[in-house]
């Protein structure tokens, strides 16, 4: 019995955490996995003088509670204004900060059934109906997306470029020439995770000042700090504004800031990173076709494998793989759930793999 009086919408929610880490699956076997080819993080590690700088912050302070020194990097990087940044815990925390700002009890907001499952976790945090729309293909659907928004009075609407979790990726100016469907008074989620692993021109060339979208992009992935949560938001300087009303002023601590900063001033490591992710992508392909398997093209410093059949068989593949000790994710929805996702890895990590997948196969094939 507690004494803590929960409002009706939190006790109508459920105690679920939208990923099961591999910490918990470890601690379920009784055994570390093999290789890590699962959570999209960077096991190539990020920049030296990153690493050194975190080292070398003074963890007894707080963070700068404004990121000056970090925003001001970006700006600088980015050609913009600080006005046009926010500094924030991750895509994540930056997504429930914005859904918090945007979204009451009832209020209507659209995604791919299938998409990045916390940007729901948040909608439905705080009350929001989540209206979904198929994938076309293996990609995400501006034009149904814009389409449903209008439909329902959306006032956000959730879209990643590239896309996780199926690696594909709409040029920029597709999302330019869509973006002259979005509904008045509909914000774009434009979440840009792994847009440093993307080709040239996936990005939109449009202002940060636009209105009608604001951009997400991270250092998790290719700058390798995922463990210390480090995100931005890039739009409009009313809506950066406005994060200020919601945000944990003190969310950033002052090692993660120092990292950030350090590791975006390193770009002979960045490119060394990102020539790693397209050979680790590469020879996840080379694997998938050596197993009569059909690798999805990638943006992203992951591969989804079509396994070939339904959504059990490679459930029952990638329970094979963690059987074995190697950590994989799947799609959750119909039909992307055919296949499985695999991380970017060392050379041991993808050998591990490739010694693992047959077997893991060959397992499934008995089972379903």
């Amino acid at each position: 019995m507690t004494h803590a009086r929960l409002t009706p919408l939190a006790q109508s929610l459920p105690a679920s955490v939208p990923f099961v880490g591999p910490e918990t699956q470890e601690r379920v076997r009784g055994a570390a996995f093999d290789a890590r080819l699962g959570a999209n993080e960077n096991v190539f590690g990020a920049s030296p003088n990153a690493r050194a700088a975190m080292a070398e912050a003074d963890a007894w302070m707080y963070g700068d509670p404004e990121s000056h020194d970090l925003i001001a990097a970006l700006a600088a990087h980015l050609r913009t204004d600080p006005a046009h940044i926010m500094v924030g815990e991750g895509i994540d925390g930056l997504l429930g900060y914005l859904v918090r700002l945007c979204v009451g009890e009832g209020d209507a907001v659209v995604t791919s059934d299938g998409a990045y499952p916390t940007f729901n976790y948040h909608v439905a945090g705080f009350g929001g109906v989540l209206h979904k729309v198929p994938y076309k293909g293996d990609h995400e659907d501006p034009m149904a997306l814009f389409s449903k928004a209008a439909e329902v009075d959306a006032k956000l609407v959730y879209l990643a470029n590239p896309d996780n979790p199926m690696g594909s990726w709409h040029e920029g100016d597709t999302i330019v020439r869509a973006l002259d469907e979005l509904p008045q008074g509909c914000l774009l989620v434009l979440d840009e995770a792994y847009i440093d692993c993307a080709p040239p021109g996936t990005a939109p060339d449009l202002s940060f000042d636009d209105p009608r979208l604001v951009r997400m992009r991270t250092f998790s992935k290719a700058y390798g700090l995922a463990g210390a949560r480090v995100g931005y938001a890039l739009g409009h300087p009313d809506l950066i504004t406005a994060f200020h009303k919601v945000r944990n002023h003190f969310g950033m601590n002052r090692a993660a800031q120092a990292g950030a900063l350090a590791a975006l001033e390193d770009d002979a490591h960045l490119a060394h990173v990102l020539d790693q992710i397209d050979g680790a992508r590469r020879r996840i392909a080379e694997i998938a076709i050596d197993n009569g398997l059909a690798p999805l093209p990638s943006a992203a410093n992951f591969v989804a494998i079509d396994c070939g059949r339904d959504g059990a068989f490679a459930k029952a593949v990638l329970d094979g793989l963690i059987a074995r000790g190697i950590f994989v994710r799947m799609p959750f929805a119909v039909p992307q759930n055919r296949c499985i996702r695999v991380s970017c890895g060392t050379p041991e990590d993808l050998d591990a793999f490739a010694a693992a997948l047959p077997k893991a196969l060959a397992d499934a094939a008995t089972k379903v």
